[in-house]
């Protein structure tokens, strides 16, 4: 995407030494997703963009790479039906478009995760289907109504636990209602970071995407999140971080930065 959009207000000069944008000032993103498997539940954090919208579409976002959501899962040993719980983060459409695809008809909605609950915040649906001028871009109906329909979707109406183990936190400057999943592993805090801070270069408290829709809350809820991110030393898993996917975070004299980069595979190899 476009490097500008990616930090706002803060200029090329300055977000660049973070990361290298081509001729075009595009920089490249991820779209991760993240599986948790408690043994009784297999819970999967956000979509991404599936593959519903036409050639046209994909040619704005210069798609590349062979990943899918479904070939992850199966490296790993994993089937779309095995999959209990699907937690939407919001409901842009790199979020929740991989949640629903179109039957062989090609018209016909289908849920990706057949057997699964789907969850997301009543604030943010609520957005979704009234959105304001910034984000009604970013919703699709196809997206969203099949999975209202199915009966396969919940609202969370307030942070707190989700189950054993998962606790959701909302955040309100990116979207309203983006729903941030925090997860206990061997006693230490895996934080999803969705586009709460989409990546290593957006932990500075100015490095705003122009996409929020509040800049000034924006900042104050990544304040108060580092600070207790430093005290509690999480670890933050990056969704659109192309080069880093996880980190722990440090005060510095210029504020809170980045410490220690690292893979998950690593994480959970008790590497770090």
């Amino acid at each position: 995407m476009d490097g500008g959009a990616c930090f706002g207000v803060v200029p090329k000069t300055i977000w660049e030494k973070t990361v290298q944008a081509d001729e075009n000032n595009m920089i490249p993103l991820a779209s991760r997703c993240l599986l948790a498997d408690t043994g009784d539940r297999k819970i999967l954090v956000d979509t991404g963009m599936g593959d519903k919208q036409s050639a046209k579409f994909f040619s704005y976002y210069h798609l590349f790479g062979n990943d899918s959501l479904e070939k992850s899962l199966a490296k790993h040993g994993y089937g779309m039906e095995q999959i209990t719980d699907v937690i939407l983060s919001h409901l842009h459409f790199d979020h929740v478009g991989g949640a629903v695809k179109w039957a062989e008809d090609g018209e016909t909605p289908r849920l990706v995760f057949p057997n699964a609950t789907y969850y997301c915040s009543r604030k943010q649906w609520d957005t979704a289907m009234q959105p304001n001028p910034r984000e009604k871009a970013s919703y699709f109906e196809e997206n969203l109504i099949p999975l209202y329909d199915s009966g396969h979707l919940e609202f969370i109406h307030e942070e707190g636990p989700f189950c054993d183990g998962v606790f959701l936190e909302i955040k309100n400057g990116h979207t309203e209602g983006q729903i941030i999943p925090l997860f206990d592993y061997n006693g230490r805090k895996v934080v999803f970071m969705a586009d709460f801070i989409s990546a290593v270069g957006n932990i500075p408290l100015a490095y705003i995407p122009s996409f929020d829709i509040d800049p000034v809350l924006s900042m104050e809820e990544k304040k108060a999140f580092l600070n207790r991110a430093v005290q509690e030393d999480y670890v933050l898993f990056f969704e659109h971080d192309y080069d880093n996917e996880c980190c722990t975070v440090a005060h510095t004299p210029k504020g809170v930065r980045a410490k220690d980069l690292f893979t998950l595979q690593q994480f959970t190899d008790g590497e770090i």
